[in-house]
């Protein structure tokens, strides 16, 4: 599981300023139903369950009063159960779903109020989509696969297939682009999928539950590839999940969903280690904590000697490899970072931590 670092309060406002939002969403509404508008502007309607919309309207509200921003170069990840919405939502983006109010950016522009053609341009080549179901396209090789979103854009032959293939060798199938999809695994059509995606360089990644359906080594395999490709390149995606380790995984921040409402967005530590409420505590009650959560977080006042102290950590590293560092050197590590000690972890720090015991309920 990759280490997250968690900002501190003044270094993830500045942070906030340094990397804008690609896409700004404020107050969402999605509805499907009769006469749907009517309901965002209902506080009563608005108020209702599902069950009692449905009974009421003959509505259902698959995304409510929806906020957020997604920041330039971070892995955002919508994640919930069936029904939750996350799939509406992330169309609502490029407007494959139309939403039913509120207000939608992208880079500062307003979605809604694209024509045609500028829709067309942001589909084609702003925010690619991924999806769980491949659509590959059964007489072509993997080349023209990858190639034909650069087709779509009216780019020569030569130069198309030129792209493809640098894509190709990007997301590990180098040596396969003349295969035809049915000639390849579950976990090589995904990455056909994924390239063809990429090959039209957009500033965003869309996932729909794009592993879902593989088996889970070469699910892991795929979600260490955008890990990588992330790493690499630094590009924004939003990645839609039903699986919260996959989520814990992948996402620089969740939000999770539950009837169309994010009930919490944060990062993994924050999800796991501070959850709002009993339906979050519910769903991250099997995650290995110390997995999760940083020395940041477990650290106390105090200072060991610095970046020179032979048990120096980064405040992003996860509790588990702190706790190899303390057992192998049999004494406090210190927390540094640009040279500065920020705190001390020890091994009774640590495993409160493991046991979800807050520094408050030591002391009370």
């Amino acid at each position: 599981m990759p280490e997250h670092p968690v900002l501190g309060e003044d270094a993830e406002r500045s942070d906030a300023v340094e990397r804008p939002p690609v896409f700004g969403v404020r107050n969402l509404w999605k509805v499907f139903g009769p006469k749907a508008d009517r309901v965002p502007g209902d506080a009563e309607l608005g108020g209702l369950s599902q069950t009692e919309l449905r009974a009421r309207t003959g509505c259902t509200a698959a995304v409510r009063d929806v906020s957020f921003d997604v920041r330039k170069g971070e892995v955002f990840v919508v994640m919930g159960l069936s029904g939750s919405g996350k799939s509406t939502l992330v169309r609502c983006l490029t407007r494959l779903i139309e939403p039913t109010s509120g207000s939608l950016e992208i880079d500062g522009e307003d979605v809604l109020a694209m024509d045609k053609n500028r829709l067309r341009e942001l589909r084609r080549h702003r925010a690619a989509m991924v999806f769980q179901h491949f659509g590959l396209l059964p007489h072509r090789s993997v080349l023209d696969n990858v190639a034909y979103g650069l087709e779509i854009q009216g780019m020569g032959k030569a130069e198309r297939r030129a792209k493809a293939a640098e894509v190709v060798a990007k997301v590990g199938l180098e040596g396969l682009e003349q295969r035809k999809p049915v000639q390849l695994s579950g976990g090589q059509q995904q990455r056909v999928g994924l390239a063809r995606a990429l090959a039209v360089d957009p500033e965003v990644l869309l996932f729909d539950e794009p592993f879902s359906a593989l088996d889970p080594l070469i699910r892991r395999d795929m979600q260490e590839e955008v890990i990588r490709l992330h790493g690499e390149e630094g590009r924004t995606m939003v990645f839609i999940t039903h699986d919260l380790s996959e989520a814990l995984r992948v996402g620089d921040r969740i939000a999770l969903m539950r009837d169309g409402r994010i009930v919490q967005l944060g990062t993994p530590e924050e999800i796991v280690g501070s959850p709002a409420d009993d339906y979050v505590r519910d769903f991250v009650r099997d995650v290995p904590r110390e997995q999760v959560i940083t020395v940041r977080t477990a650290m106390r006042p105090g200072d060991c000697g610095g970046p020179g102290h032979p048990g120096a950590l980064a405040p992003g590293t996860v509790v588990s490899s702190a706790i190899e560092t303390v057992a192998r050197s049999g004494a406090s590590a210190c927390v540094v970072e640009d040279g500065r000690c920020l705190g001390v972890v020890d091994h009774q720090s640590l495993l409160r931590v493991v046991a979800g015991i807050d520094r408050e309920e030591v002391a009370a």
